[in-house]
Formats: C-alpha cells, sequence, structure tokens
C-alpha cells in the first residue's frame, strides 16, 4: 500500500504548527489516521560579526541566529485528501514536500 510523506520547514514555528494541524484535521475529517507530525532536530544557522563598522576599535560582536523547525507526516494514499491538502493555502514562511512512497 502507497503512503504519502509531508515534509514541512519554515522558520516560523507558529506558521509551520498552524500548518500541520490544518493537514491532520484535514486527515481526521476524513476518518484517516496518519502518524505525526513529527517534530525533526532543528538547525540552527548561526553569525558572528562586529559591531564596529570598519572592523577596526573594540572588540564587541553582534550574534544572530536563525531556526530552521521542520516536521513531517506520514498518511495513506487517499486521493480526496491529497487534493484537500494541496488546496490549503500554504504561507511563504512555509516550505512543503510532498512524497509518494510505496
Amino acid at each position: 500500500m502507497q503512503h504519502v510523506r509531508v515534509k514541512l520547514n519554515s522558520t516560523d514555528i507558529g506558521m509551520l504548527n498552524d500548518i500541520c494541524n490544518s493537514i491532520s484535521n484535514t486527515a481526521k475529517s476524513a476518518g484517516i489516521t496518519i502518524r505525526g507530525p513529527v517534530p525533526l532536530p532543528t538547525k540552527k544557522l548561526k553569525i558572528t560579526t562586529r559591531k564596529s563598522p570598519c572592523g577596526n576599535g573594540t572588540a564587541t560582536f553582534d550574534k544572530w541566529e536563525m531556526r530552521i523547525h521542520k516536521r513531517l507526516i506520514d498518511l495513506p494514499a487517499n486521493e480526496k485528501v491529497l487534493h484537500n491538502i494541496m488546496k490549503l493555502k500554504i504561507p511563504k514562511s512555509v516550505n512543503i514536500k510532498i512524497e509518494v512512497k510505496d
């Protein structure tokens, strides 16, 4: 039997959780049991820069960090549910990837 794997990632955790909830509600309303959303490890991108515009002077630094949150949802391949998931309004800050597995 085929399964569908939905991979989601975003820098905004609130939007990511909202989309995960809407996907799970869509599947539950159709009577399908899903596995997930499974939180995957968060990727942290860190950059340290000098505060001084010329690079000389006091040794003060700014530290910047961007976190990329990831979720994974597995569900059985059902054409009706997949059409409803594809019709969802996904914000630009959330990346979604849908794969069909055997």
